[in-house]
């Protein structure tokens, strides 16, 4: 029974743990165009939904424990010139 209950563990770590960690990549420090350096980070892959963000308000960032604070409907400040759904 013993046998049965650790084959099961591993086996659920053997899936489950390459899954939890291919949900994020590095980010390499980098300078922006105006002259500000972005220190290196973790961030979530892209999957086309802002509410999994670790920025986004309701999660935490795992690696350094903050709550995220951005509202993920509000208008992106990086598409502003461009018209939101409903707008025309």
């Amino acid at each position: 029974m013993k046998m049965m209950k650790m084959m099961t563990v591993v086996m659920i770590a053997t899936v489950a743990v390459p899954a939890v960690a291919q949900r994020s990549h590095s980010v390499r420090g980098y300078t922006r165009r105006d002259d500000t350096y972005v220190a290196p980070h973790r961030a979530t892959n892209p999957n086309g939904t802002k509410l999994d963000n670790w920025s986004t308000k309701g999660n935490v960032n795992p690696d350094t424990g903050k709550a995220g604070t951005v509202d993920p409907y509000a208008p992106s400040r990086l598409n502003s010139s461009r018209p939101t759904y409903g707008q025309q």
